[in-house]
């Protein structure tokens, strides 16, 4: 089962190892998320917490979220995740999950959206190559033929065609936690993690 956190991507930089070398990070401020709801397989057929990160000011919630938020009395937030647990009597309603449920070496999956780049054409979103220039080619940075002669005689399902780049879930398995700083609420993960700055992130403890 994976136990997580959600944070906010503030960076890269680097640190160096005792032996000289140089590791790249990503710093993530990661909590405090607080506990709202409990799940079980009882009621619910699984067995989660659902946690809120980054408060939120009470004028911004609509009824229905406060009714949600109040039962826990921790005040109201903008992202809401779900977390799969083993056991949810190990926690309970309020509880503050921070960033010492890492230490430094375990291995993590890290979840984002990666930066959406708006409608591109072929060559920048699957990275075809462009036709001549000169020599009256009048085919520079289009698709080319896209059909499929009379059978089937429709453009076939997946053909890579323009379109909207970027803005999708992706998840980076297996990083290693390089620096855990509880006071700062900041964890150091070693390589790139998906999102731009400021980018929600979904950071797992694989167990």
């Amino acid at each position: 089962m994976l136990v997580g956190i959600m944070g906010k991507k503030m960076g890269m930089t680097r640190v160096f190892k005792e032996d000289g070398t140089v590791v790249p990070v990503t710093v993530v401020k990661a909590g405090p998320c607080i506990v709202v709801q409990k799940k079980s397989v009882e009621k619910d057929g699984y067995n989660a917490i659902q946690v809120g990160f980054e408060p939120q000011k009470e004028s911004r919630v609509n009824k229905p979220l406060k009714g949600h938020f109040d039962k826990a009395g921790k005040g109201y937030f903008r992202y809401l995740r779900e977390f799969r647990v083993d056991n949810i009597d190990e926690y309970e309603l309020g509880q503050e999950i921070k960033v010492d449920i890492f230490n430094i070496g375990d291995k993590v999956n890290v979840s984002g959206r990666s930066k959406g780049k708006g409608f591109t054409g072929v060559i920048k979103r699957w990275g075809f190559s462009r036709g001549r220039e000169t020599h009256g080619s009048r085919s520079h940075r289009v698709p080319g033929s896209i059909g499929a002669s009379t059978t089937p005689g429709r453009v076939v399902k997946g053909k890579k065609l323009p379109g909207r780049k970027g803005f999708e879930m992706h998840t980076i398995k297996n990083l290693e936690i390089v620096d855990v700083r509880p006071e700062m609420d900041i964890v150091a993960i070693k390589g790139a993690v998906p999102g731009p700055r400021n980018g929600l992130l979904y950071i797992m403890k694989v167990q």
